[in-house]
């Protein structure tokens, strides 16, 4: 038996049914879910800190390591940002 044209139309509507169907179901998956983790920021006494300054003091005045400093403040500020932001 040859089946016409018409004949699968029925199938056809089924297919483009059920496949709609499918993609409605994946639209929720397909958004993954983005996560920002902050690293924590180490607190230091007042003391401490006093002891660091009059240590830093003592440095030359191009000392990488007061260079580094530097760059870590930046980096601790950035953190309290990025906490702050969630």
């Amino acid at each position: 038996m040859t089946c016409s044209a018409r004949c699968w139309m029925p199938r056809l509507a089924a297919l483009a049914i059920v496949a709609s169907l499918l993609t409605a179901c994946e639209t929720v998956a397909s958004k993954p879910r983005v996560t920002t983790v902050c690293p924590p920021v180490v607190e230091y006494s007042r003391e401490f800190q006093a002891r660091a300054a009059d240590e830093l003091d003592l440095l030359p005045q191009s000392s990488a390591i007061a260079e580094m400093l530097s760059d870590y403040a930046v980096m601790r500020e950035q953190v309290r940002a990025c906490r702050h932001g969630q």
